[in-house]
């Protein structure tokens, strides 16, 4: 028996998140429904990152074992993308240490959030970005998005009962304009509290809509509150696009 790292994309809409959970469809509950049938028995996945209902996976890393040593790497992707439900797709499968959990191994996990603006929506688009029918100035963005780098107390960027250490690195904010409509916030991290990046797209928004000045999310990141933070961004806008280890 051999552990592998699997590299799998998906399309959120449909799912209730990436975490199994009774009684509803997720990816990690999909992927171990497919592994049973393939090797006949139980097999618990770990996985690199739990998205949230609606969230993209370009690049979900997961680990699980082999009960089969015939089977090559090879093998197991192509019996995967088989029987895997079409919102799925195994891109990469590659052999790793045993017991290797690619959750606690994650040295940085990359982010993407798309926004559309455009004074018409694109129905086509409906669950791949947060459409807005107004330009954001990038430029004030940008300026804003450095004083999230670095370690900081994200405590009035999470949401919920998340009682983990509030103390986090984002290494790089990268705001990308694709092309005229498309603007891409790519986010790199460590790790990240629950609803942590839609928190930080959101707050970016409203500096880029002339609501907020750049100098303000300095101000409410020291302030350690949440209430003085705007609502999170729409969970359609968001890909986690890799792990590195």
């Amino acid at each position: 028996m051999r552990w592998v790292a699997a590299t799998i994309a998906y399309d959120g809409t449909n799912f209730f998140g990436y975490q199994s959970q009774s009684g509803y469809r997720t990816v990690q509950g999909e992927l171990e429904k497919t592994l049973e049938i393939i090797f006949k028995e139980k097999i618990t996945t770990y996985g690199c990152g739990r998205t949230d209902t609606g969230v993209h996976a370009l690049g979900q890393v997961v680990s699980f074992p082999v009960l089969n040593d015939n089977m090559t790497d090879k093998n197991v992707k192509d019996a995967l993308n088989a029987i895997l439900p079409e919102d799925m797709y195994v891109r990469e499968i590659k052999q790793v240490r045993d017991n290797f959990n690619p959750r606690a191994e994650a040295t940085k996990r990359i982010y993407f959030y798309l926004i559309y603006t455009n004074k018409e929506p694109d129905i086509f688009l409906r669950n791949r970005v947060w459409w807005m029918p107004f330009d954001l100035d990038i430029a004030k963005m940008r300026h804003a998005a450095r004083y999230f780098e670095g370690e900081h107390d994200f405590t009035t960027f999470k949401t919920g009962n998340d009682e983990r250490n509030p103390i986090r690195m984002i290494y790089r904010i990268r705001i990308i304009n694709y092309n005229k409509n498309i603007i891409c916030i790519r986010i790199e991290g460590k790790s990240f509290l629950r609803r942590m990046i839609r928190n930080i797209v959101g707050a970016l928004v409203k500096v880029g809509t002339d609501a907020w000045e750049p100098e303000r999310i300095k101000i409410i990141l020291e302030a350690k509150q949440r209430s003085l933070a705007p609502a999170s961004a729409p969970a359609q806008g968001l890909y986690f696009y890799s792990a590195l280890f």
